[in-house]
């Protein structure tokens, strides 16, 4: 059982309830996607009233997806970040098929386009809501500041959910108004239009609903996740830089790719337009977030926590994710709350609750993540000129200086030494250091700690398969208690952070004009937060390639390692490798980790194999249209591969 502790009313909470009553869920007709809901006097009833639309319009947030769940969001595992034991019983492994490369166009996986509750469901709901809110006459108890609110809400979700559907299928069906339940057939039979079209009406439609929404929510107890300004042109800058890179910008892999009446679907010529546009929407949504008092989280300093600088370094990376409310977040996403991600990410750090079963921790990070992370001196593991990680199972004893870090007198592996801040704060390991608010010592001296080779306290069947932890998503407040019970802490996903958009603008401004002052700027203000040197600094002190940042490539691929580490497990990379066209490379290889099953450090640290991804090119880097829809309606045209 768990015992959770609430502190923060849900806005979405609980009206997904309503999005599935037959009152505010209008039929549709398989495939035929922008169908006028049949049951007009229904839904002319849930407008007869402020309050009965109010109800609408939480039915369209509704839809929202849930990225805060492992077990609905296939971005956590379907990447080369996480893993999981396999059969895997004490989770769905549902989403975890694309993962495994088991995706197919029968009955596809987390199938957003016609699937029970899609996103076409959830504009078609949009477009109702709007057709009636937009109409002056219509429910007279209404007032005029919340009738604009509510529109530009409803246009906000409208686009997003267009959002989604692009990144997810690429080329897809634009539906701008829901047509009559009476039209003709052929209208029904829609086409999907161009990437480039598809963008530029997403974005036109976020840019008027940005006009109209506030710029930050006046009461979290009530509207926590509701849409701001803020929100609304940090998605149109994740937008245009998904846009701008090489999967949707200039991509050969796509020149062949037409409908039916051979309209190409991907501009064939790349533009550095693109980047530019990207860079200045990153820009403009930094400064709009930064207007509102979002900045990069700091854990505070105050006296009840007795903590050494290298603690506190590592608690303000994990509140930037784990902080409910925390100055950083610009989008919580409070429909996608965290209690169970906690759960299946917490490591047995107290050895009086060795036998407790109240969590299951299943969420593996892998060995090529691990080596992802910076050396203590803030470049890559290979190329550091100073340090040498060629022996990376090598059994080393931890010091008294590095006890805040790795348990002092225990051995544990070479890679887990003279780690950046950020290894530390994201990863728990065997033989680390593991604060938490409840540190039987009240300080990080003394403290929680991981011990996780077989026979050991923190072992059995709560180990995840590769041997390590994804700390970093796990509140402080995570208690073990007695009865097999655990106190979380809950907080509504960050699916939007400030560190995100810095990252997105030094990546858009570097493709644009290369690795600039300002680019370098911007890595810099993340990495100090980090309690690195500056990108500079740690690439001439340190690097075997010392001059790589002074190069537009070299910048790229520092740009996506720092994404690859700073949003690492939560949830980007999955979506980056594919945008990036890096996915075919990244994903054709061994998943790996430490032999859990043994007690003997020496074979513990032994990597083993659990999978070989398989990832095909062009096909997997967008998903199938089912069979079914293809069969319903000709004019689609499925995506290459499938």
């Amino acid at each position: 059982m768990m015992m959770i502790k609430q502190q923060y009313k849900n806005f979405i909470r609980g009206v997904i309830v309503l999005g599935c009553t037959t009152l505010l869920a209008p039929s549709c007709k398989k495939a035929f996607l922008d169908v006028t809901p049949d049951n007009i006097a229904t839904v002319e009833l849930a407008f007869n009233s402020a309050a009965e639309a109010e109800k609408y319009l939480f039915t369209c947030y509704s839809y929202l997806p849930q990225d805060g769940e492992v077990q609905n969001n296939p971005a956590y595992m379907g990447a080369d970040e996480m893993w999981m034991e396999y059969p895997t019983v004490r989770i769905s492994d549902y989403v975890w098929n694309i993962g495994r490369g088991n995706q197919n166009k029968a009955t596809p996986y987390v199938n957003t386009w016609s699937g029970f509750g899609s996103y076409y469901q959830a504009i078609r709901d949009c477009n109702v809501f709007l057709e009636h809110v937009e109409d002056p006459t219509a429910i007279p108890d209404l007032r005029i500041d919340m009738r604009i609110r509510w529109t530009a809400e409803a246009q906000f979700l409208k686009a997003y959910y267009h959002f989604l559907l692009l990144r997810q299928y690429g080329p897809i069906v634009i539906v701008d108004k829901n047509l009559a339940i009476d039209a003709p057939i052929d209208q029904m039979r829609v086409k999907r239009v161009p990437v480039d079209s598809a963008v530029n009406y997403i974005a036109q439609l976020l840019d008027s609903a940005t006009m109209k929404l506030p710029d930050r929510i006046q009461n979290n107890a009530t509207e926590m996740g509701r849409i701001t300004s803020a929100i609304s042109k940090a998605v149109k800058a994740k937008l245009l830089v998904m846009a701008a890179s090489p999967l949707f910008n200039g991509n050969p892999d796509y020149g062949t790719f037409k409908d039916k009446e051979g309209t190409p679907m991907f501009n064939a010529s790349f533009s550095a337009a693109k980047w530019q546009r990207a860079a200045d929407a990153c820009k403009e949504a930094i400064t709009a977030a930064e207007a509102t008092g979002i900045k990069l989280y700091e854990f505070p300093s105050a006296s009840e926590f007795n903590l050494t600088d290298t603690t506190r370094i590592q608690m303000s990376l994990r509140g930037a994710v784990s902080e409910p409310l925390n100055s950083e977040v610009i989008w919580p996403l409070t429909n996608s709350q965290t209690i169970s991600l906690q759960a299946f990410a917490m490591g047995h750090i107290d050895p009086e609750q060795a036998t407790n079963t109240g969590s299951i921790a299943v969420l593996a990070p892998t060995l090529k993540l691990v080596n992802m992370f910076y050396t203590q001196n803030g470049v890559p593991i290979g190329e550091d000129k100073t340090l040498n990680f060629s022996s990376a199972t090598q059994l080393r004893t931890g010091t008294t200086a590095e006890k805040y870090n790795i348990i002092e007198n225990y051995q544990t592996a070479r890679i887990n030494f003279d780690r950046e801040p950020r290894f530390y704060s994201s990863l728990g390991f065997d033989g680390g250091v593991w604060y938490m608010t409840n540190s039987p010592s009240n300080s990080d001296n003394d403290t929680w700690t991981l011990q996780c080779k077989k026979g050991q306290f923190g072992s059995g069947l709560n180990i995840p398969v590769t041997g390590y932890y994804p700390k970093k998503l796990v509140n402080r407040k995570f208690i073990w208690q007695s009865s097999n019970a655990v106190y979380i802490e809950n907080y509504a996903w960050p699916d939007i952070r400030l560190a995100d958009l810095y990252l997105l603008y030094a990546e858009a401004l570097n493709e644009a004009q290369g690795p600039t002052a300002e680019v370098q700027e911007y890595l810099n203000r993340i990495r100090a937060r980090a309690g690195l040197k500056t990108v500079a600094a740690s690439w001439t002190q340190y690097s075997n390639n010392p001059t790589k940042f002074t190069t537009k490539d070299g910048m790229r691929a520092i740009i996506h390692q720092e994404r690859g580490i700073e949003l690492a497990f939560e949830g980007q990379r999955f979506w980056d490798l594919r945008r990036w066209k890096e996915a075919g490379l990244q994903l054709n290889g061994n998943v790996q980790g430490w032999d859990t099953n043994q007690s003997d450090a020496s074979l513990y640290y032994k990597p083993i194999t659990f999978y070989s991804q398989r990832f095909v090119v062009p096909r997997d880097y967008f998903w199938p249209i089912s069979e079914a829809d293809m069969r319903v309606n000709p004019n689609l045209v499925q995506n290459p591969g499938w």
